[in-house]
């Protein structure tokens, strides 16, 4: 079974700084990528950003240039931890933030995706 585990949501004022981060545990062989979704009230989930087991990112272009997703381990060890490194917050970056991880191999075979329990981003103005 897989888990993926959030943590660093909380409030901030607009201009600052904050830094999430997600952890995946279980008996994992290997995952194919990991990203960040958010979404805010009224509003559907969509992709911040996105690193591949290769080390490739994407971003959305509302937070390109603000934010920077990352990992702990070199690119030839099993990626499991990803962070969000959130810089110059906007009132429109509040917003439930969850975790993903797509492709997952597990000792039970693959796993199309994992889902974190989510994390609250509140930027007040």
């Amino acid at each position: 079974q897989v888990q993926l585990v959030e943590s660093g949501g909380g409030l901030v004022q607009a201009g600052g700084s904050l830094r999430l981060s997600c952890a995946a545990s279980g008996t994992i062989f290997s995952i194919n990528a990991m990203g960040w979704y958010r979404q805010a009230p009224g509003k559907q989930r969509e992709l911040v950003a996105r690193i591949t087991s290769g080390g490739v990112t994407s971003y959305a272009d509302s937070v390109q240039g603000r934010f920077t997703i990352s990992r702990d381990n070199a690119k030839n060890v099993v990626l499991r931890t990803v962070h969000l490194q959130m810089n110059t917050l906007k009132p429109e970056d509040t917003a439930v933030y969850y975790c993903n991880a797509e492709k997952i191999l597990t000792a039970s075979g693959y796993v199309a995706d994992s889902w974190g329990q989510g994390t609250q981003v509140t930027v007040s103005s």
